[in-house]
């Protein structure tokens, strides 16, 4: 018979600075008809979280809430309607919020579960992140062997596996990072070039003179354009966060709209480019929806194939640091460093 249980989970009141998180206790009841009870083995830092307490994160909850983007745990126990058999295994989930905690309610669906022989530190670098490379690159810009791709931030924690997936792809990688970065994605099979060069554009041209197949793209912004102009004649541009507004005092929204109307507006021109904006949560539909359903699944599906690769050791998992979850703010402050040396996910284990 499952029982309630008590959960530590870190809180964000407000916008406030990194120290301003709070600890805090409360009881979960036992898992209803649908649910799953999961103790969090391992989450992370990720660039949303560092949106969301500034309160820069379109379709954010309200504050107070708790922060967290996804998990890797273990079922503890299932509601009367889920398969008993869930209970004991590692499991994973996209949760948006709610992942900074010892211990969640889930609803089975929405989990997905981790390969034998593969640890829950690991596994986490590749949840979020590892989706949405994985569909970016395959989904989104449908890389093929013999291409040339640009990664932005190719040292972050998507920039790392979107370096190994088209390296496994056959794909030619350029990856732009700091300095301190660059002898790890070159073994990771990157060309890297420091993206702090005022002239990265040339440095880019040097390296593919006719432009590249695809860029990726986290900034927004003055380097959307930068990189559409990087492309070669049936390039794809894939824009997938805003992380140069992560200070702008211009509404989130607007800045999301005007980024929407430009990629709208590229792709009106008679051109054989292309520009599109990645959502990991697209077509989710509402929840116990058919279209939430196939959102699942195809979550599943791609999440299963890309843990099969770290399984394989096809794909390697880059950890900056692991923090206890009572010490997230050394770690959220780490994440957005300017000096930041660590290459990879910033993980937070309960």
């Amino acid at each position: 018979m499952s029982t309630a249980v008590t959960t530590s989970e870190v809180v964000l009141p407000g916008k406030v600075a990194p120290s301003g998180l709070r600890l805090a206790k409360r009881t979960l009841p036992a898992p209803a008809a649908g649910q799953a009870l999961v103790r969090v083995e391992s989450t992370a830092v990720s660039f949303a979280e560092s949106a969301m307490r500034r309160g820069r994160y379109q379709g954010q909850p309200k504050f107070p809430f708790v922060p967290g983007y996804d998990l890797v745990g273990i079922v503890e126990s299932v509601g009367s309607d889920v398969d008993q058999a869930l209970i004991g295994r590692r499991v994973a989930a996209l949760t948006k919020t709610g992942a900074w905690a010892t211990a969640v309610l889930l609803t089975a669906a929405e989990l997905v579960e981790v390969p034998d022989g593969v640890g829950a530190d690991e596994a986490e670098t590749l949840v979020v992140n590892g989706l949405t490379a994985y569909q970016m690159l395959h989904g989104s810009a449908k890389v093929r062997a013999g291409q040339t791709v640009l990664v932005l931030g190719a040292s972050g924690g998507v920039g790392t596996i979107l370096v190994q997936l088209a390296q496994r792809a056959g794909v030619r990688v350029i990856g732009t990072a700091s300095p301190r970065h660059h002898e790890a994605l070159r073994a990771l099979g990157a060309e890297p070039i420091d993206y702090h060069d005022p002239d990265l554009a040339a440095r880019v041209r040097e390296l593919a003179p006719d432009g590249v197949d695809a860029v990726f793209d986290h900034l927004g912004g003055a380097s959307l354009d930068r990189s559409y102009r990087l492309l070669n004649r049936t390039g794809t541009l894939v824009s997938y966060s805003i992380a140069s507004y992560l200070d702008d005092k211009t509404p989130v929204l607007l800045t999301f709209l005007v980024l929407l109307t430009k990629l709208t507006y590229w792709n009106s021109l008679p051109t054989g480019k292309h520009a599109s904006f990645y959502n990991v949560w697209a077509g989710a539909g509402k929840p116990g929806s058919v279209k939430r359903a196939a959102f699942l699944a195809r979550i599943r599906t791609d999440l299963t194939h890309v843990f099969g690769l770290l399984r394989d050791g096809e794909l390697t998992a880059q950890i900056a640091a692991r923090f206890p979850l009572t010490e997230v703010t050394a770690a959220m402050e780490l994440s957005e460093s300017s000096g930041r040396t660590a290459l990879g996910k910033i993980l937070l284990v309960p």
